[in-house]
């Protein structure tokens, strides 16, 4: 009998993305995406969820990560690492 993990369901997956881990100066974030199934190659938008807190993602002119919503303090540095792992994790 295949028992089921509820985490690993297909909604899930693809509401709210696995969750991943990166590691940025010594500490470790816990991050998700958010629909990545509208992800490709063009996708200069990204939606993540950083340690249960939703934050948006853009690519601007100089194709550099930056926050969509410049009001949460977060590390200009941590944006740009979480752009270019899920840029990596999903072939961009």
């Amino acid at each position: 009998m295949l028992i089921k993990n509820p985490i690993f369901t297909p909604n899930r997956i693809t509401c709210m993305g696995l969750p991943l881990r990166i590691t940025f100066n010594d500490n470790d974030y816990v991050y998700q995406i958010v629909n990545s199934k509208i992800i490709n190659q063009n996708t200069t938008e990204l939606e993540l969820l950083l340690n249960g807190e939703k934050m948006e993602l853009i690519k601007d002119e100089r194709k550099v990560w930056i926050l969509k919503d410049s009001s949460l303090q977060i590390d200009p540095e941590l944006v740009q690492a979480l752009g270019r792992s899920v840029s990596l994790r999903l072939r961009m």
